[in-house]
């Protein structure tokens, strides 16, 4: 058998123990999964994964995320084919064993995954995800990262964080360590992210594979208005002061792309949702 085809049978036969482990999580359900893939195929992937001066990364600063670079093309065998066993009706199809989410759909545009890298300084501030993809208007329902960083020490920083923020309260502190799966639902309560700033040596970024899982319907009760990410800061004031250096960052980087013109408009706009008390804009 291939290394595809092994990791899907190394999934199966722990079906049970990862659909207990699943639905044991509250008030979310999520899973660590460790040596999630064959350990060759894990290395191959890596060996396969873009260096940070490789062209065709997107750069863009936002207010809540700095020094992040993602890719959905353009990728080498290795990783084309895990793109390809993750969006698989085998694959699919066990994750639905798994999670209990049935008919889950996979987005072959890769809309906000692929890729993820991220180089010292860089963090991603808590949040919950956009519930609706922007193009197709599906469910957003369940996210799938694999982690590919060896020797990851916890100076470092850089822990992906759940938190429970009804009650502020963080549910795990997870490691990004090589051949790590996390499977998280996404929900208006499923609030997650990486907030303290990368601390690694400058050589050294965080590496990440992200996809998303959709469905056509979804539960009545569980369906909010839609809305593009929602953030929380959880850092205290040196969280207000990283983002507010990222803000000031992304702002001369629309200048830059768009024009003093373009970044007022998209400010007023913002702003104008804001007042009203509309979600921010899912685009």
């Amino acid at each position: 058998m291939n290394e595809v085809e092994l990791t899907l049978e190394k999934l199966s036969t722990r079906v049970t123990e990862l659909r207990r482990e699943w639905f044991s999580k509250e008030p979310f359900h999520y899973l660590v999964i460790d040596d999630v893939l064959t350990g060759d195929f894990a290395e191959a992937i890596l060996q396969a994964y873009p260096p940070p001066e490789a062209g065709g990364w997107d750069n863009t600063t936002y207010l809540h995320q700095r020094h992040k670079s993602s890719r959905t093309k353009d990728f080498l065998l290795p990783i084309e084919k895990f793109f390809a066993l993750t969006a698989s009706p085998e694959f699919r199809r066990l994750m639905s064993e798994i999670t209990g989410i049935p008919q889950l759909l996979a987005d072959p545009d890769l809309t906000g995954g692929g890729l993820h890298q991220i180089s010292c300084g860089g963090f991603l501030d808590v949040h919950v995800d956009y519930n609706f993809h922007p193009k197709t208007k599906l469910h957003r329902r369940l996210n799938l990262l694999v982690y590919l960083n060896k020797d990851w020490k916890a100076e470092y920083q850089g822990c992906l964080e759940l938190w429970d923020m009804a009650a502020r309260r963080q549910l795990e502190n997870i490691a990004p360590v090589f051949n790590r799966g996390v499977i998280f639902e996404t929900n208006e309560i499923s609030y997650h992210g990486h907030p303290q700033p990368l601390k690694t040596p400058p050589q050294l970024t965080r590496k990440s594979l992200a996809i998303y899982y959709y469905t056509a319907e979804r539960e009545a009760a569980a369906v909010a208005p839609e809305h593009n990410t929602l953030y929380q800061q959880t850092t205290g004031a040196s969280g207000y002061v990283k983002t507010a250096l990222a803000g000031a960052q992304a702002a001369l980087e629309r200048v830059r792309t768009s024009g003093v013109e373009g970044l007022s408009s998209n400010l007023l706009k913002r702003s104008l949702r804001r007042i009203k008390g509309l979600p921010p804009e899912n685009k």
